[in-house]
């Protein structure tokens, strides 16, 4: 079973940038899709980006796309999200997650979950 460990959130100005990051404990993490989501009070958790085993292909929600960049370093086993241009909207616990069998959106898509690190952007 992996064990994901997010960090790098915090309170933020908006327009600033912060970079999480996710640990994960199992040395096969090459091995799995990685993907950040994010879930704000009261809302959906919702898909942010995922990237594939080696790193090469890469998919962000629309809204994402050019202010985030998501990437992976298998021989550290960690994710990262690289989060620019930042709006008081982005605020949300945001999540990493794994999936062992495909490049998927949806929650319902991965099979192991972090306990989320808060993000915050202030106006």
């Amino acid at each position: 079973q992996v064990q994901l460990v997010e960090s790098g959130g915090g309170l933020v100005q908006a327009g600033g940038s912060l970079r999480l990051s996710c640990e994960a404990s199992e040395r096969t993490f090459s091995r799995y899709i990685m993907g950040w989501f994010r879930q704000a009070p009261g809302k959906e958790r919702e898909f942010v980006a995922a990237i594939a085993w080696s790193g090469d292909n890469t998919y962000y929600a629309d809204s994402m796309k050019g202010r985030f960049t998501i990437s992976r370093d298998n021989a550290k086993n960690t994710l990262y999200l690289e989060m620019n241009s930042l709006k008081p909207e982005d605020t949300a616990v945001y999540y990493c997650a794994a999936d062992a069998d495909g490049l998927g959106i949806r929650p319902s898509d991965y099979d192991y979950w972090g306990q989320g690190t808060q993000v915050t952007v202030s106006s």
